[in-house]
């Protein structure tokens, strides 16, 4: 184990090494004051996955601070980097992850089991991901809060507006919009859901999410899929034929992937739909491959290589790392791809990773925020995708980062 103190996790360390992962049911933590980080290094023989964990606790000591929040919130961004937490647990049992999970889900999961912050009725499906966190602890714990926690969250999945072929929008305040993003904020929760709590009944609505964005929004010259579909038409970024956005951008290409591999950990080999999701992973897989650049990395605008503005931006890269090794090491990608994978992780680390005096990492080259529609108003166009601000260590990158590490053990 790294010797590497965090003083404002120590005690939960400890309450987590004897309760979080037994079956008792346990009281709420308390709300702790984060307290000055030591100054010890991270060792420079730890495995990435490792370096990159304990360089956020170490720079956020509270992981509600992640992504540099000023207080806590249901978010996607920490949703994502605490379930790449989850996993570096499972490989890595150290107590100090459980503990940064568990200390970030009770500041905002009630002892009622309501979400501090989260408001359903704005139907945002980005706000069903942080549900991936309450699974093993309400199995592990048996607290009813978590339950309570998850059924909001699937209620919200019940009364989602919808296409008129039943793809999820994106948010209420965008209407008839399903977006790649989404397909991640949503389906593997409800895959999940449905897996653990109802036998599996809605697993074919989870399947048709995928259907709608494959048949809408996959671009047949390329093979990639556009960023975002308006079935009606009518914003000012959507073709007036197809409906689609009008560029491809990389994270959300990177969102779609994973959401495939990860919802595929909840298809049982032999249900009907489980080959056509295979089937889309290897047409995007294929499709992609082509425009890897040759440091392994691929661009901010995915097809447009390397034109005026658009960069080699880590937060795709680091999805598309995990999607392909993912993919491959359980099955359903070709074996072929697991070099892919290893080339755009040397990319990454060779060329946007920057390592600091205390053995803290840095990645650089994330774009921190992309969209459609809004305001203001977000257009789709090549330049506003290459003109969004970058983040050091954004979340969308880190916690991919992570998991890329981990599949591919480097």
């Amino acid at each position: 184990m790294i010797n590497i103190k965090l003083n404002g996790l120590k005690i939960a360390s400890l309450f987590i090494s004897l309760a979080f992962f037994s079956c008792k049911t346990v009281a709420q933590d308390p709300i702790k004051k984060a307290e000055p980080q030591s100054q010890e290094t991270i060792s420079k023989d730890s495995k990435w996955s490792d370096k990159m964990a304990l360089t956020l606790m170490k720079r956020y000591p509270e992981a509600y601070m992640i992504d540099d929040a000023k207080a806590p919130k249901w978010d996607y961004v920490h949703a994502l980097a605490l379930y790449s937490f989850e996993e570096l647990y499972k490989k890595n049992p150290d107590p100090r992850y459980a503990a940064y999970i568990k200390n970030y889900v009770d500041i905002l999961v009630q002892n009622d089991g309501t979400i501090k912050t989260y408001e359903l009725e704005k139907y945002n499906i980005d706000l069903v991901l942080p549900g991936r966190l309450l699974f093993n602890l309400y199995e592990t714990t048996k607290e009813k809060r978590y339950l309570t926690a998850m059924q909001t969250l699937k209620k919200q999945l019940e009364g989602q507006p919808r296409t008129s072929e039943g793809g999820f929008w994106h948010k209420q305040l965008y209407t008839n919009q399903m977006w790649l993003d989404g397909l991640y904020m949503g389906e593997p929760f409800y895959a999940q859901y449905t897996i653990t709590f109802e036998n599996g009944k809605n697993l074919d609505d989870v399947a048709k999410q995928f259907e709608q964005i494959q048949l809408h929004a996959t671009d047949p010259k390329t093979g990639l899929l556009y960023h975002g579909w308006d079935e009606k038409k009518l914003m000012p970024w959507a073709n007036k034929q197809t409906g689609v956005s009008p560029n491809f951008w990389s994270r959300s290409i990177g969102w779609y992937m994973m959401a495939l591999v990860d919802v595929l950990d909840y298809f049982p080999k032999d249900h009907p739909k489980q080959k056509e999701l295979v089937g889309y992973l290897n047409t995007i897989a294929a499709s992609l491959a082509k425009f890897q650049d040759k440091s392994g990395m691929w661009y901010q605008v995915t097809d447009q290589g390397a034109k005026e503005g658009n960069y080699l931006e880590s937060s795709g890269t680091s999805m598309f790392a995990y999607s392909y090794a993912k993919g491959v090491n359980k099955g359903y990608l070709p074996a072929k791809y697991k070099k892919v994978a290893n080339n755009a992780f040397d990319g990454l680390t060779k060329q946007l990773i920057k390592i600091e005096a205390d053995g803290t990492i840095t990645l650089t080259q994330a774009c921190a925020v992309a969209g459609l529609g809004g305001n203001p108003y977000r257009d789709g166009s090549y330049e506003y995708y290459v003109n969004e601000r970058k983040k050091d260590n954004d979340p969308k990158a880190t916690g991919p980062f992570i998991l890329a590490a981990l599949e591919l053990n480097r």
